[in-house]
């Protein structure tokens, strides 16, 4: 995605705490507010006071959590994670997410054979994507070994939820996708509706949870309307 917003705004791809690459986890076992302490420093670091936010997912919520401590200019969220209003309800993707890279991790060594075809790749990624036959095969295999490396998943308790939000701080939109099997619009973006009242609702069609696999250029036409990136140079 940067190379495809990067020419209408500076771009900063943070890494969250506990993700592959990203800053390691001090507490145990973690929590939200710790990976949005550390993406706060991040911004600290980069002199980056209220920069306009998008993420997806985990992503999406670290940047409403980031708005909502005055951190945001504006927040583009793709179907994020956070709105459930009990335990079931936040376990029934905590644990699909954990039975996956479980799966994921038993399968590896076959993982760099069988993502070399096109059809294997497309049902394989089905939970987060309509099209992933579109990803190359040593992008799969980069994607699977992330997933792998991310200590956070492996550790965090379904104990945590986006709380409401009314006013906002700056304008949120909720960009859902119209296949998040993982966090269905239906049910959490419905929460989250309720939640953030006055967010802007837009639904992204024939797109799976991970949106940006599926029509990259439709998430960043998505971003730029957010950020009015696609109007002038920021």
């Amino acid at each position: 995605m940067v190379p495809l917003v990067s020419a209408h705004h500076d771009v900063h791809a943070l890494t969250l705490l506990g993700h592959h690459g990203g800053p390691a986890i001090q507490r145990h076992p973690p929590q939200v507010s710790d990976v949005v302490d550390a993406a706060e420093r991040d911004l600290d670091d980069l002199g980056i006071d209220r920069p306009h936010l998008a993420g997806n997912s985990l992503g999406g919520w670290i940047a409403i959590e980031l708005a909502r401590r005055g951190r945001a200019a504006s927040v583009c969220a793709f179907s994020p994670a956070g709105f459930w209003w009990d335990r079931a309800s936040h376990r029934r993707p905590a644990n699909a997410i954990r039975v996956s890279r479980a799966l994921t991790h038993l399968l590896r060594p076959a993982a760099r054979f069988a993502a070399r075809s096109a059809s294997v790749r497309r049902r394989s990624l089905r939970p987060v994507a309509l099209h992933g036959d579109r990803l190359t095969a040593a992008q799969v295999l980069d994607m699977i070994d992330d997933s792998l490396d991310c200590p956070f998943m492996g550790e965090y308790r379904p104990d945590e939820w986006a709380h409401p939000l009314d006013p906002l701080p700056c304008p949120v939109t909720l960009a859902w996708a119209q296949f998040a099997r993982l966090i269905p619009a239906a049910t959490y973006g419905s929460t989250a509706r309720e939640r953030l009242p006055g967010a802007t609702w837009l639904p992204l069609p024939d797109v799976g949870h991970i949106p940006m696999i599926d029509d990259p250029d439709l998430v960043a036409r998505t971003i730029l309307t957010v950020t009015g990136g696609d109007a002038a140079q920021s």
